[in-house]
C-alpha cells in the first residue's frame, strides 16, 4: 500500500480557531444563506452511515456550534451519549446556548478539545464525526490517527467535507461562486473578508475523493468509502476500526 504524499498541514492552520471566534455570532445564519440550506440536508444524511448497534456513543470533532451533533441526536435515537469538541470557545458558546433550547432525548455536552490531541481514552466511542472541519486542522494525518485511536473496535469515523465536482461545467460554475460570490457575501455580513476567502482557498487546496480515502487508510481505517453528495460538491467519507 502506497501512502499519499499530500501536504495537508497548510500554512497558519494552528490558530484557525481564532478566525472562528471572530465569526461565531454570524456563522450559523450565514451558513444557511451561503449554502441555500443544503448543508442541513447533508448533516442529516450523516445519520445513514452510522455504525450498527443499539446503543452508540458519539464524538463530534470541530463541532463548532453543534449543528452536526444536534442533527444526529435528533435523527438517531440509538445515540445514548454525545460529546462535541472544538478549539473555538466563541463557537462553543453559541452551541451551548443552542443545546439549552433544543429537546434531545440523550445527554450531550460541548467541550474544548483539539482534534489532533483528543482528550479521551482509547476505544471510547462508537462513532466519531467531523463536519467541514478536517481541512482546518493543523495536522490532518495526526487527527485521523487520533480519531482511529478513540474509536472502539467496530466503530466508524464519518467525515463530511467539501470536494470539487467532476463535471467540468458544473465545477466552473461552482468555483465562480466559491471564489467570487461567497467571499463577497461572507465579508459583507460577517465583516471578516479573510475568513470567507480562506474557505474557498482551503477547499481547493485540500485532497478529496480517492486521495482523502488513502489518507484514512494510512491512519489505520478499513472499509474506507467516499459517498458523494449534490453532484460531488461534498463527500461523506467513512472508515471503520476493526
Amino acid at each position: 500500500m502506497t501512502e499519499v504524499n499530500v501536504d495537508v498541514s497548510g500554512p497558519n492552520k494552528s490558530q484557525t480557531w481564532l478566525m472562528f471566534d471572530r465569526i461565531a455570532k454570524t456563522y450559523d445564519p450565514l451558513n444557511r444563506v451561503l449554502s441555500m440550506g443544503i448543508d442541513n440536508s447533508w448533516r442529516k444524511k450523516m445519520a445513514r452511515y452510522l455504525p450498527e448497534g443499539e446503543s452508540l456513543t458519539l464524538l463530534d470533532l470541530a463541532t463548532g456550534t453543534g449543528d452536526q451533533l444536534i442533527a444526529l441526536c435528533r435523527l438517531e435515537k440509538r445515540i445514548q451519549n454525545a460529546v462535541g469538541m472544538d478549539m473555538s470557545e466563541g463557537m462553543l458558546e453559541v452551541g451551548r446556548e443552542k443545546l439549552k433550547k433544543v429537546s434531545l432525548s440523550q445527554p450531550a455536552e460541548l467541550l474544548t478539545g483539539d482534534a489532533t490531541d483528543i482528550p479521551a481514552e482509547d476505544n471510547s466511542f462508537d462513532a466519531v464525526t467531523i463536519t467541514f472541519g478536517i481541512r482546518n486542522v493543523n495536522n490532518v494525518a495526526k487527527a485521523l490517527k487520533e480519531m482511529h485511536r478513540v474509536l472502539k473496535p467496530g466503530g466508524r469515523a464519518l467525515i463530511l467535507e467539501f470536494a470539487l465536482p467532476s463535471n467540468l461545467l458544473f465545477r466552473s460554475l461552482y468555483l465562480l461562486y466559491f471564489r467570487r460570490i461567497l467571499p463577497w457575501i461572507g465579508s459583507k455580513v460577517s465583516g471578516d473578508k479573510q475568513a470567507y476567502s480562506y474557505l474557498n482557498e482551503s477547499v481547493e487546496a485540500f485532497p478529496y475523493g480517492d486521495d482523502f480515502c488513502q489518507l484514512m487508510r494510512d491512519a489505520g481505517f478499513q472499509k474506507v468509502k467516499a459517498n458523494p453528495l449534490t453532484l460531488g460538491i461534498s463527500m461523506i467519507y467513512q472508515g471503520d476500526k476493526v
